[in-house]
């Protein structure tokens, strides 16, 4: 069976190659500049060639030569480029430094021509002066035999994930193939504290933050989670998203290869340090609601979650972005509960630290949210996937566990490629 291709720019921890993938599509090649990122990338998705490189020092045509193909025989390019300058007056703000990355994205689906891009944003792009750089990137396009579509503002929550979660999205195409669409609402938005009070929907809801944590247990019970992401536990799904994330239930709409792992250890749980004090306050405020000392959201069982969030880069830092508090229990949220509700299969890790692990969550693209563009593109292609029997070994655990000069010295990469961290060191320090 012979899959179409895809290349994932900025690729993160992989949520955008992971719904890619779910759709149909074999990742060949990820270009991410983080070494940590690339580790976990590389652990989770062991047949892609993970290249970790600034992509402003990156040749469409050494990418192409690194996976032996040819200019124009990959079939999709996707990803996030990150930008965080909107107001320079007087410049094109795509020419802006802080934004030069969305250029460069343009630059290398020019030259190495696929069928079809995919870039996703915030969607603070689509209002005031920041809205130039989706129409200049638009521009890039211009007499280079590629299509755009309009972009379109895309909510996570309407494609099964029990998260309120907004994205700007621009599909490309070229002249030769055919065009694709942007994909339907699949689920209604639940608020933040149920549906009681909506207007009903002819769509079903999406998942309930009940129907996504009800069988993880409370992590507080498990004295080896004070020094370890991960312990003996076997979970038992209370819901069909529960039961296709964990493997229990296949779902028929995943595409991607099998892994093989252990579905009988709890992951990426590494457990947060609390005052008695924060708990009480957790304990008082109700599910739905903000607490109002740490200004928390108190996640609430009948609803969704607001936006899970990275915190700030290195270059910044790095600090942690505010974590929900958990529905039931007086704490906050673990690394595996910010995976369900972004729609991560249980089978996927991220960095031991909780740091680098709710990062990895906070900056990736829901893998559901991805896999219903991906589809879209795989319809326009024309394919009809199939489940690969192949099954995939997962890659040696100490790509999670490594630290910043570790993993750039895995890769070969200076130290200080993305900056220093302002931080003393990279150790978890007390939550509130």
């Amino acid at each position: 069976m012979i899959r179409p291709k895809a290349i994932d720019l900025f690729a993160g921890a992989g949520g955008m190659s992971l719904g890619f993938e779910q759709a149909g599509f074999d990742i060949v090649a990820s270009v991410e500049i983080d070494p940590i990122h690339c580790a976990v990338h590389k652990f989770n998705f062991p047949n892609t060639l993970t290249i970790c490189a600034d992509i402003s020092n990156l040749t469409g045509e050494s990418i192409l030569e690194s996976v032996g193909l040819s200019k124009g025989e990959v079939d999709v390019i996707f990803g996030g480029p990150p930008c965080q300058g909107f107001s320079m007056i007087g410049k094109r703000l795509i020419d802006d430094p802080r934004n030069a990355l969305v250029g460069h994205f343009a630059r290398i689906v020019k030259e190495i021509r696929p069928r079809y891009f995919v870039m996703e944003n915030v969607p603070g792009l689509t209002v005031g002066h920041a809205k130039q750089i989706l129409n200049q990137f638009i521009e890039e396009f211009q007499d280079t035999g590629y299509g755009v579509l309009p972009y379109k503002v895309l909510n996570a929550a309407n494609y099964g994930v029990p998260q309120n979660r907004r994205r700007v999205f621009v599909i490309g195409y070229r002249n030769d193939v055919k065009r694709p669409n942007y994909p339907e609402p699949i689920t209604a938005i639940r608020g933040k504290k149920g549906i009681d009070g909506l207007k009903e929907s002819e769509l079903p809801w999406c998942p309930s933050i009940y129907e996504a944590l009800a069988d993880l247990p409370d992590i507080d019970f498990f004295e080896e989670l004070l020094h370890s992401d991960s312990v003996p536990f076997k979970c038992q799904p209370k819901s069909k998203y529960a039961s296709f994330l964990h493997g229990t239930l296949a779902d028929p709409e995943d595409f991607s290869y099998p892994r093989v792992w252990n579905p009988d250890i709890l992951t990426s749980s590494l457990r947060t340090n609390h005052t008695a004090a924060s708990r009480e306050r957790f304990a008082q405020t109700p599910g739905g609601e903000v607490e109002k000392v740490s200004r928390f959201f108190k996640l609430h069982n009948e609803g969704i979650s607001n936006t899970l969030r990275a915190g700030t880069d290195s270059k910044r830092g790095a600090y942690t972005s505010p974590r929900p508090i958990h529905p039931v229990f007086n704490r906050v949220i673990s690394v595996r509960e910010a995976a369900r509700i972004h729609s991560f299969p249980d089978w996927f890790r991220f960095h031991v630290t909780k740091w680098h692990g709710f990062r990895q969550v906070g900056n990736s693209v829901p893998p559901l949210l991805a896999r219903a563009v991906a589809k879209e593109i795989v319809r326009a292609i024309g394919v009809n996937p199939e489940k690969p029997k192949e099954s995939l070994v997962l890659g040696d655990e100490d790509l999670l566990k490594m630290d910043m000069t570790e993993a750039a010295q895995y890769f070969n990469v200076p130290r200080d490629v993305i900056g220093t961290r302002t931080r003393a060191s990279e150790k978890e320090v007390r939550y509130v």
